[in-house]
């Protein structure tokens, strides 16, 4: 189980935040708090009795603020899907690998490449 605020972060939510879920999908909503994200993707949360639960996250809600700022109660996959595509436009990729030399040519040779 990874409880990495990193880990949690890359499905938009954040540790011992309030999330709510529905015993069998039918009846009352129970909110508990997050405690994780399980090997197999699952979310692991904590439940109003100190039981945890791991479910999917499509039967999982969220709080999120609304088109008008008001909070309201988002599925956790479609929180996730718009957390990801937000980071996007953040800051532009960091370079994995620095730029290397760079080669001239050199017309009056007849090599087509410096030597390195």
């Amino acid at each position: 189980m990874q409880r990495s605020p990193a880990a949690l972060a890359r499905l938009g939510l954040r540790l011992g935040e309030p999330i709510r879920f529905q015993l069998n999908n039918k009846g009352r909503w129970i909110v508990g708090k997050v405690e994780g994200i399980e090997d197999d993707g699952s979310i692991q949360l904590r439940d109003p009795n100190g039981a945890t639960r791991s479910l999917r996250a499509e039967v999982l809600e969220i709080r999120r603020p609304g088109s008008r700022g008001r909070l309201r109660w988002c599925v956790v996959s479609d929180v996730a899907v718009t957390w990801e595509q937000l980071e996007m436009f953040e800051k532009p990729p960091a370079v994995d690998s620095p730029i290397g030399k760079h080669i001239k040519i050199q017309r009056d040779r007849p090599t087509l490449f410096d030597d390195l």
